[in-house]
């Protein structure tokens, strides 16, 4: 039953991202399909067309094979050897630097947005 669900669920995010595409050819708008079909399902999951309930478990699928997508890059890297001789030492601490940058930005603004909604739920059960 469980797998039945999860095939569900998938079935829906995938519809989302064909919506995306067809969206993407049909009006030529200048994003990628994909990015379209996540901003539909954003909108949808924001305005309660669409239960989370209805594609969390399928959701968490794709999240637990997520590590597998980077596997090419990261080998690819390895073609461009030239690229880090000399310059791979200054690279390490960028690397180190933006990632650091970015958790950081990606905190404040997820504690930002929580703050907003723990507000916005304090002012509607005072009312």
């Amino acid at each position: 039953m469980r797998f039945i669900k999860q095939l569900s669920q998938v079935l829906i995010l995938y519809g989302f991202f064909l919506v995306g595409g067809w969206l993407q050819s049909g009006l030529h708008i200048p994003l990628p399909g994909s990015i379209l079909g996540l901003l539909l399902l954003w909108a949808a999951l924001s305005l309660k067309v669409v239960s989370l309930k209805w594609v969390e478990s399928g959701a968490y699928l794709f999240l637990s094979v997520l590590p597998v997508f980077f596997l090419p890059a990261t080998v690819g890297v390895m073609n461009y050897g030239h690229v880090f001789t000399g310059k791979g030492f200054f690279l390490i601490p960028i690397t180190i630097g933006s990632t650091f940058m970015t958790m950081w930005i990606a905190s404040f603004v997820s504690q930002a947005i929580a703050r907003r909604t723990e507000k916005r739920r304090a002012g509607s059960k005072c009312s």
